[in-house]
């Protein structure tokens, strides 16, 4: 018998399963998120859409993934997002029969347009011909800004070139790198295939980032300080199955130039590279040679009928974080000021879980919250490997300090290649609401929910069936205590007694509760003074000689010192 040992959303019972394959015949759309301010607004982003050509092609037109791309279509359209962004392979030729593929992959994207909602592709390794270099700007205009589908993206540029024989004008790129603006974010997407005038770099397709570097510096340097900046390409700076990579053929390809790419971006304050080309969802830390630099990497999931399986090689330069395969999945981006949350939600493929090539779509998709990261502009990110101690994070906003003293990463999941994982935890800070009765800033953290590794490997006993993911990760983490200072005018006395103000947590609905009530387990109680390493998960305090609030945890979220009333 199968052993499904992958925690609690992992057990499957026969009812659940029987539950999940009645769901499979209906459209579901996942929860949306909540805006958290006014001005908060969302972009999606997904990853290949190539589908099996010719001969047992599954009823997919123009080798294009048509039923995953309507699914995605519906969920965008749900989650009410301004624009999505795909990360290359739109179909999986070039031509059918004779019959060029693009317009297919176009066609596919109007309910997004009919919605309001811009389109911004890149071109994958299955598109890479001067041919189709050409034909993307004349499908997608709006990679250069033109057309009725740009719907209020600004700013576009592409780089100019050096001049050559064949491209007098520089233009090689126009429309296949680009970059544009939304709001406070700036897109850079990036190109690195055969160009418009049939040339590549030094003579080969491998060397075309290296002289785009200085391009995409540029744009990043040139963006509003209190912006946020992502870079988008097709290959990754360190792949998981594939070892083609954004740079080269290898990863000791123009290491200079990939060097002097990671330090840019880190340098600008980029956080995410995304990319495709893996058909799983991945997230590391990738290093610079000297490993002084690094940038956060996300590979997308797939939305093909294909799935792959890491193979070793990172040269020690990544740090694993997190990682699902063998499912279909998509990115929902939430901007808030200087905050930004990136959730991921996956399907099953509708078929045993493990490694296949589909041959058919699935009838439908019942997608699920699979896990949430972010970061924001004026906040801190800390490392925290497994064993290690959560006592390194620690950051301060506008008078408010907040420490966590106590707790460690006790989750022991690595990703396939059976690499540790680590968290990366993140803070963040904003200003409660007018009424909040709030004596703080408010905290935001990311990153204390244990790491995401939905994977197959029967050599270390996790053999999994079923229609995987069967539900949401869950977002229960390490036990830890977190403590906050408070503004001792704003209190003034009543930190006395259980009651008055404490370390609060904002619910689903935005409304602050006793931070403990959201604990995963554990009983609430109250302790007037400093915290003791023997209290146990859900015990909170005020100690007015250190003038902060502290509770034991085990939920990430939004923190504030609050007056709660009994």
């Amino acid at each position: 018998m199968k052993q499904l040992n992958r925690r609690d959303f992992m057990k499957l019972s026969g009812q659940g399963l029987a539950g999940l394959a009645l769901a499979m015949h209906f459209p579901l759309l996942t929860p949306r998120r909540a805006l958290a301010s006014s001005g908060s607004w969302k972009f999606g982003v997904m990853a290949d859409t190539q589908w099996r050509a010719g001969l047992n092609a599954g009823g997919e037109p123009g080798s294009c993934a048509v039923s995953v791309i309507n699914a995605l279509n519906q969920q965008f359209i749900h989650h009410d997002v301004k624009f999505a962004i795909q990360v290359g392979d739109l179909a999986d030729v070039e031509s059918v029969n004779g019959v060029r593929t693009l317009p297919t992959r176009a066609e596919a994207a109007q309910p997004l347009y009919n919605a309001g909602i811009g389109f911004f592709p890149l071109r994958g390794n299955h598109e890479a011909s001067a041919t189709a270099a050409k034909e993307l700007p004349l499908i997608f205009p709006q990679t250069k800004g033109y057309g009725p589908n740009v719907h209020a993206a600004t700013n576009f540029q592409s780089p100019i070139m050096p001049a050559t024989a064949s491209d007098p004008a520089g233009s090689r790129l126009d429309g296949l790198s680009y970059a544009f603006d939304y709001d406070n974010v700036r897109c850079v997407m990036l190109d690195q295939f055969t160009r418009t005038d049939g040339t590549s770099f030094n003579g080969s397709s491998n060397n075309n980032m290296v002289d785009q570097v200085a391009w995409v510096n540029s744009v990043l340097e040139s963006r509003p300080s209190d912006s946020h900046a992502f870079v988008f390409s097709h290959k990754n700076l360190i792949g998981q199955n594939h070892k083609d990579v954004l740079f080269g053929a290898d990863l000791t390809s123009n290491a200079s130039a990939r060097d002097e790419f990671i330090a840019s971006l880190a340098s600008n304050g980029v956080r995410f590279q995304f990319g495709g080309h893996d058909h799983m969802h991945h997230r590391s830390i990738v290093k610079t040679s000297s490993g002084r630099e690094s940038v956060g990497q996300v590979i997308c999931s797939s939305n093909s009928y294909k799935f792959y399986i890491p193979k070793a090689g990172d040269d020690g330069r990544e740090t694993p974080l997190q990682q699902e395969l063998f499912t279909i999945g998509y990115y929902i981006f939430t901007v808030d000021g200087p905050q930004v949350t990136v959730d991921f939600y996956s399907a099953s493929h509708a078929s045993d879980y493990g490694d296949l090539d589909l041959v058919l779509p699935p009838g439908s998709f019942v997608f699920h919250l699979r896990e949430s990261f972010g970061y924001s502009l004026n906040g801190r990110q800390f490392e925290v490997r497994h064993g290690e101690s959560y006592t390194c994070v620690q950051d301060s906003f506008e008078g408010t300090s907040a420490k966590i003293l106590g707790g460690a990463n006790g989750n022991d999941e690595t990703d396939y290649l059976l690499r540790p994982l680590t968290k990366t935890v993140n803070t963040g800070w904003s200003t409660a609401r007018t009424g909040d009765n709030a004596a703080s800033k408010v905290l935001r953290l990311w990153g204390m929910a244990d790491n995401l590794s939905l994977w197959e490997n029967p050599a270390r006993g996790l053999d999994l069936n079923g229609y995987l993911p069967s539900q949401a990760e869950s977002k229960k983490c390490d036990e830890y205590v977190l403590a906050m200072t408070y503004d001792d005018r704003r209190v003034n006395g009543l930190h006395l007694g259980n009651g008055g103000y404490r370390l609060a947590a904002k619910d689903a609905t935005g409304k602050w509760t006793n931070a403990v009530e959201a604990n995963h387990d554990g009983a609430s109680r109250f302790v007037k003074g400093s915290w003791n390493p023997g209290y146990p998960l859900g015990t909170y305090g005020i100690d007015p000689f250190t003038k902060t609030a502290w509770a034991v945890l085990n939920h990430e979220g939004e923190f504030a010192v609050v007056r709660l009333e009994d």
